[in-house]
């Protein structure tokens, strides 16, 4: 898909991964929506950029995805692009995750980003075109200790990614997965549980810049291909 002139709505775009998606589809010519609970942030980062508008949302709320798409159409007319990328940690060893975070764990890394792809699958089959990308996790290509919730939550999320795919092919619609690798992002502060042991465990690591992914999610987004990793081969990557 061409960016140029496209609308994309970026969720989680209050900072990491998302305001950097915001500002390098900006930069190439799109019109962007920014979406996230942190109504200053957007509001600010939108300020910033050419044609762009933030609406708040919390994308748990079904009445709020809603209102995101009537704000998106009512400004923009149409919806190209949805980059899923809100989402939230949990550190817990399988015997101690607590089920009421997992559940939320599931909400929102899993079940909002169904949510949304129902929500703009009606505009993009009207318009007979449309791109997808979901983001997902490095850490489903290991078996680490403490992040199997999480990991599950990631995995769910691309195997929906992929049968969607296939369901909206014909459609014209693109869906897609970008799987970062650890990233410089505010992500250990959203982690729901057991921060301290993911702080531990990721302490001295190398992180790429939420930059790097970005532009990985524009690459998707230009060329529809199904997936891209950025794990290095070290860990079983592509990269």
């Amino acid at each position: 898909m061409d960016i140029q002139d496209s609308v994309i709505v970026v969720t989680g775009a209050s900072s990491g991964i998302g305001a950097a998606t915001a500002r390098a589809a900006s930069a190439a010519g799109a019109r962007v929506v920014l979406a996230a609970r942190r109504a200053d942030r957007t509001t600010r980062l939108a300020d910033e950029l050419d044609r762009a508008i933030a609406v708040r949302c919390d994308v748990t709320d079904q009445r709020q995805i809603e209102a995101l798409v009537s704000t998106t159409l009512a400004e923009f007319g149409r919806i190209d692009v949805l980059v899923n990328n809100a989402g939230q940690g949990l550190q817990a060893t399988v015997e101690q995750i607590a089920l009421d975070d997992f559940r939320s764990l599931l909400e929102l890394n899993l079940i909002a980003p169904l949510a949304m792809m129902q929500a703009v699958l009606p505009t993009m089959r009207r318009q007979h075109a449309g791109a997808i990308v979901n983001v997902s996790s490095g850490t489903t290509f290991a078996n680490v200790p403490g992040t199997g919730a999480y990991v599950a939550s990631k995995v769910a999320l691309e195997r929906l990614t992929a049968i969607a795919r296939n369901e909206w092919e014909a459609a014209g619609i693109a869906v897609s997965t970008v799987i970062p690798f650890a990233t410089d992002t505010e992500f250990l502060a959203s982690i729901r549980a057991g921060r301290a042991d993911a702080e531990a465990m990721t302490a001295g690591a190398e992180f790429d810049t939420p930059e790097t992914v970005a532009d990985a999610i524009l690459q998707l987004i230009r060329s529809g291909e199904p997936q891209l990793d950025l794990v290095p081969a070290a860990y079983g990557g592509t990269r």
